[in-house]
């Protein structure tokens, strides 16, 4: 953190942001509130353990923004101590903007979403591209996974916080749905059966 941030919220909130909030009136609320998180608690945990996708946000050196998404099955996100999180980065379209740019800047941004429960957490910090650790790679594939891992990203956290769930749109996973479904159908299969076994049943 710089010499100009006094709370972790200086990640986001610069000198601009700040004066923007003053002048419409949401700043005294900001500065009551104080300090971010930097640390991964058993909360934040929790939620990246459940994620199966969220999007990184990085930057070119001069400013030019990218968002790449990023998924996997549930628990492809590791964490690796309480500021760092990790997770295997698999081949795909070979257009490395993203590698490019924490090559010349490291400041990075996570966003995940959890629309079934309109949950959101932005972390911001630092990422960096590891391409010669093999043991490291192996250990953040997901086991039984069909991808090809080509290098690791490791995400350094500098502050995190939540949104609240104005304007979320409640979705659900296609599997999560299936899952629902086939409960619900193996439920009306048993209770038909009851229905059936007490119509053959004499009457009292």
């Amino acid at each position: 953190m710089s010499e100009l941030q006094t709370y972790s919220s200086d990640v986001p909130f610069t000198a601009a942001v700040k004066a923007i909030q003053e002048r419409k009136g949401s700043r005294a609320a900001y500065a009551e509130r104080g300090d971010w998180r930097t640390e991964i608690d058993e909360n934040l945990a929790a939620f990246l353990g459940e994620a199966n996708s969220f999007y990184l946000a990085t930057a070119s050196a001069d400013g030019q923004p990218y968002i790449q998404h990023r998924g996997g099955p549930k628990g492809f996100v590791k964490i690796l101590d309480k500021n760092t999180l990790a997770f295997a980065d698999y081949a795909g379209n070979r257009q490395y903007i993203t590698q490019g740019n924490l090559s010349e800047n490291p400041k990075a941004y996570i966003f995940v979403m959890d629309y079934a429960h309109r949950r959101r957490v932005k972390l911001w910090g630092e990422a960096k591209v590891v391409e010669d650790d093999p043991a490291l790679l192996q250990s953040l594939m997901p086991k039984g996974y069909k991808a090809r891992p080509e290098q690791a990203i490791l995400f350094r956290m500098a502050a995190w916080d939540t949104n609240c769930p104005q304007h979320i749109p409640q979705k659900f996973d296609a599997a999560d749905v299936a899952a629902a479904l086939s409960a619900r159908d193996a439920r009306i299969a048993e209770l038909e059966a009851e229905v059936a076994a007490l119509k053959g049943q004499p009457a009292s």
